[in-house]
């Protein structure tokens, strides 16, 4: 399949980039010279996307003056300026502006660098809507540049995820981006609450599935982290 919608976060506070995001949000902090959000869009309209539908909330109005630039692709804005409706929350508000498909899901903050061929494309070429609600790109918990956690999922050989089980470590980490059916969000709670929640329920039946990143990954999570990215970055070039 070949999404041409997709979810940008881009709402959230960004408090663990302070100082930086008391003035700007997140997604308008600067990487390699581009803001962070104009990586995913460009990847995005790459991979064939023709609208993003982008949520707002902390400096809304800078997010928005940012995106009216942009040409490819169209930028739908959903705005939570009034409640700040966490991840999944922000998924279910947007549902009607993204469509009846399977579409991309992607936060407005993460950087990778592809492989030969790129990973948002690996995305829709492994997505199967028979057998999976969600499709997650996962990237190593070690060696991903910025990452120092415990990781998130291990990955059955039938691309079935298993949740990391408190006190212990996982192998992979989700790297930001995925493929969401908007089945996923049948009878979904109200108001804000996290994905995680439906991640879970969608493992329970066998329907959450990962694909492991092919190239580099960069969990810009902090200032410290952009020199990191940044040099990652040119090296590739």
């Amino acid at each position: 399949m070949n999404p041409k919608t997709a979810m940008v976060l881009a709402a959230g506070l960004g408090t663990r980039m302070r100082p930086l995001t008391d003035t700007t949000p997140k997604p308008l902090v600067k990487v390699a010279g581009k803001p962070l959000i104009d990586h995913v869009l460009d990847k995005l309209a790459a991979a064939g996307v023709k609208t993003a539908v982008v949520n707002v909330h902390y400096l809304a109005d800078q997010i928005e003056r940012h995106l009216a630039k942009r040409k490819k692709p169209r930028i739908v804005i959903s705005d939570e300026r009034g409640l700040l409706l966490d991840t999944g929350g922000g998924v279910a508000k947007a549902l009607p502006l993204l469509g009846d498909a399977p579409f991309f899901h992607v936060n407005s903050d993460t950087l990778w660098i592809d492989g030969d061929t790129p990973n948002l494309v690996r995305l829709a070429q492994a997505f199967d809507a028979k057998t999976m609600d969600v499709l997650l790109l996962l990237a190593p918990a070690k060696g991903s540049i910025g990452y120092g956690g415990s990781g998130d999922f291990s990955l059955h050989s039938d691309g079935r995820l298993v949740a990391r089980v408190a006190g212990t470590q996982a192998p992979l980490v989700y790297a930001g981006a995925a493929i969401l059916a908007p089945a996923l969000f049948h009878q979904a709670p109200e108001g804000a609450f996290s994905l995680t929640a439906l991640f879970e329920r969608a493992a329970a039946k066998g329907r959450l599935h990962g694909l492991k990143l092919d190239g580099r990954w960069m969990h810009v999570g902090s200032p410290e982290a952009i020199a990191a990215a940044e040099a990652a970055i040119a090296a590739a070039r």
